[in-house]
């Protein structure tokens, strides 16, 4: 049987497990005064728990579409007792102004660092500075920074799009990241636009969280035979710490439960190490798994 070292950092973050609490809070709250309950978008990137919050009466609204379809034909006096929870990634200004004119009652699960990325894109833009977003302009997050600028931002996610920066030397400019982003490659656009003499005021917004659990998971994996790295499949947070590992560990499988792992693969391990993006509950790398987890890294 081989030694399995858990990251003592793996699973829920602070604003994930701020997130999930008052979604249940919410949906128990919606039961019992009689009113539906809504998320807009999933609260986090688990379908374990996202299907869990279902089950307990809070339904997802995919998109604005959705939004309106939902609300625009529905009474007031019905509109009023119906709670839509805001996903911990954050949503932009103009949806958030949108739930406002519907008369529905928000519950803001979005994360307190995202929020903070929130103020400084808002502030910053007002005052005529162009906003630079290090993230995947795709994710929620990234889409909800970019909705509470006062002008349009540069994004990148990757280096090759420095290439072509639509930025001149002389504009003002300040420099976010989306709070999940590698810290590694975020590290390369702070160089860039220090080496070649751009006016960029950097703010370091990916959370400690992040930070740590990521150098956490690069470490162990350099130590173990086989690295599992167990999230959700649209995890940002979680594809990116199976990166880290995969360069460490060639032999990194990322499942989303463990009942996903193929225990072959294991055969032939010594030493097997476990992390969990930060929207893993604790159960699905803990739970049940006490005969196997030897001590934690």
């Amino acid at each position: 049987m081989p030694e399995v070292i858990l990251a003592k950092t793996a699973g829920f973050c602070f604003g994930v497990k701020r997130a999930v609490e008052l979604a249940y809070a919410e949906a128990e709250a919606g039961k019992n005064e009689g009113g539906r309950v809504f998320s807009y978008g999933q609260i986090i990137h688990n379908e374990e728990v996202v299907r869990d919050l279902e089950a307990h009466g809070v339904t997802v609204i995919e998109n604005e579409e959705m939004l309106d379809d939902t609300f625009s034909s529905m009474p007031a006096d019905v509109r009023k007792n119906c709670r839509v929870i805001t996903r911990s990634h954050g949503i932009g200004k103009p949806l958030y102004d949108k739930l406002t004119s519907y008369g529905v009652r928000i519950a803001d699960a979005t994360c307190p660092f995202v929020g903070k990325i929130h103020k400084i894109v808002q502030e910053e833009s007002a005052a005529g500075k162009r906003i630079i977003i290090v993230g995947d302009a795709s994710h929620p997050e990234v889409i909800g920074i970019r909705e509470w600028c006062e002008s349009e931002p540069v994004i990148l996610d990757s280096p090759e799009k420095c290439g072509d920066l639509p930025l001149s030397k002389d504009e003002e400019a300040v420099l976010v990241a989306q709070t999940t982003f590698d810290l590694r490659k975020f590290q390369f656009f702070v160089d860039f636009f220090e080496q070649n003499g751009y006016n960029v005021k950097m703010y370091k917004t990916i959370c400690n969280a992040t930070e740590e659990r990521q150098r956490e998971a690069g470490k162990l994996a350099g130590l173990v035979d086989t690295m599992i790295v167990i999230g959700g499949k649209n995890s940002s947070n979680t594809q990116k710490l199976y990166g880290i590992c995969k360069e460490s560990c060639p032999a990194t499988y990322h499942i989303q439960t463990l009942v996903d792992l193929d225990l072959t693969v294991l055969e032939s391990a010594k030493r097997v190490g476990i992390t969990a993006g930060a929207s893993t509950p604790k159960l699905y790398y803990q739970g049940g798994s006490k005969q196997y987890v030897r001590r934690k890294f």
